[in-house]
This record gives C-alpha cells, structure tokens and sequence, in this order.
C-alpha cells in the first residue's frame, strides 16, 4: 500500500513537471499564438464579410379571431388557442404558399419558400407571427406581409367569419441577423490559435533529441561535468585556435 501511495505521488509529479514544461515550451513560442491570433480573426472577418451573404428577417402578426367572432366562455378561449396552433401548420401548406409565389412572383419553388418561413403562435395567445428569412431585406417584408393576407382569408374561408385582423405588418429589417461577424471573427481567432499551440505541443514531444543539461537530468539522469559550445562555423574556429596560438 505504502508503495502504490509512493507511486502514484511520484507520477503525479511527473504529470505536473510535464505540464510545467509545455506551458513553457508554449510561452517560448507565444508570439506564434499571437500571430495566429491575430490571422485568425482577419481571416474569419474576410470570409465572413465577402463569402457568406447575409440573411434578414422579417415579422408580421395576425390575431387569428376576427372582429365578428363571439368569446363567451373559457372554453371559447382554449379552442381559440388550439387553433392557433392549426392555423399555422395551415399557413405552409402548398395552396397558401403557391398563392404567395403567384402574387410576388417569386422564382423558387414550394419546397424553397417553405424553407424560408417559419410560423409560430406564442403561449396563451390566439396570435400567429409569421417570420420570413431572405437576402432580400424588402422581399422578406413584402413575402411576410403577402403571407399574412393570404392566411386571413384561409382562416375566413375556414371560419366562415370575417378576416382576422392584422396585429403587426412585417418591416423592412435594417440588420441582418446572420453571418454574426463579431462571433465569427472571435471564433476565427481562437481556432487558429488552439491549433498553432497543438502544433507546437506536438512538435515538442515529438522531439526526442537533448539539448541541454536539463534534458540530460531528465531523461537520462546523468550529472553533467561540463558543456562546450556547438561552433558551426568552420572560420570561428580557426580565429580561436588563432587566438591560443
């Protein structure tokens, strides 16, 4: 027991001499890390700015009971909410979409405006927002709004009522809400530098050669008595001997 405690005291000390030098190894290469820092991030903000195209939303609003209908009742009331969730399965259906493709004169398919819409009906409500994503900040309103018309008169048609009031017209949106260069540029940043560290990390343990008497400690656990310099250069040792001369 006393040796298995030794053990496993003299491996935690391994593993923490052995993250000490990485984070040294690192350190000592901090200004590649900064540089992919900083090529990260203009790299991610130039993708980001001329190859990915923005994408705007657009939101209208209907109030899926007209002015005709009566609500007298708590049950009224939960029918009316159960409808709404009908209603907007209602406004992606073939017929209401091939209608808003006719009066836009839109050039995609069914399936393609379908893609784009997304209609939801928020808790407790007998509201239905449809929301339009386009490149096209106009042609997002105008498919919303178009969208909407086209819904209130399934729901009369339905109903056998008056058309549902509109609540909200969609806008023009003045922002889009993606590409996120702010994230995508952040993101940019620290990617390229997590693999700039692992490439130094790997390159260090990869390197098995000494070079110093530190590694001559550690790995071969051997006392050093003395160095002596590494002289590439043929003339420097000429001009020493020279010099002893």
């Amino acid at each position: 027991m006393e040796n298995q405690n030794t053990q496993r005291r003299q491996n935690d000390e391994t593993m923490t001499v052995d993250l000490l030098e990485l984070l040294r190894v690192i350190w000592k290469n901090i200004w590649l890390v900064l540089i992919a820092i900083a090529a990260g991030a203009v790299l991610a903000f130039l993708v980001t700015k001329l190859f990915i195209t923005p994408k705007y939303q657009a939101t209208s609003t209907i109030y899926i009971l007209s002015k005709s209908t009566s609500i007298t009742s708590l049950a009224d009331l939960q029918i009316g909410s159960q409808l709404a969730g009908d209603f907007a399965i209602i406004a992606t259906t073939r017929e209401v979409l091939e209608n808003v493709i006719e009066d836009e004169h839109l050039n995609e398919s069914y399936d393609q405006l379908k893609r784009e819409i997304k209609v939801s009906s928020p808790s407790n409500t007998h509201m239905l927002r449809i929301t339009v994503t386009d490149t096209d900040p106009e042609m997002a309103a105008r498919i919303s709004n178009t969208l909407a018309d086209e819904l209130r008169d399934k729901i009369a048609e339905i109903m056998n009522t008056e058309r549902p009031s509109t609540v909200e017209a969609a806008v023009v949106p003045a922002h889009p809400i993606s590409p996120n260069v702010k994230k995508n540029t952040v993101l940019g940043a620290f990617a390229l530098a997590v693999l700039v560290i692992l490439f130094i990390v790997i390159r260090h343990l990869s390197d098995d050669t000494i070079k110093d008497d530190e590694d001559v400690r550690k790995y071969l656990e051997l006392d050093t008595l003395a160095q002596f310099p590494l002289i590439k250069d043929k003339t420097s040792i000429h001009n020493i001997a020279r010099k002893r001369k």
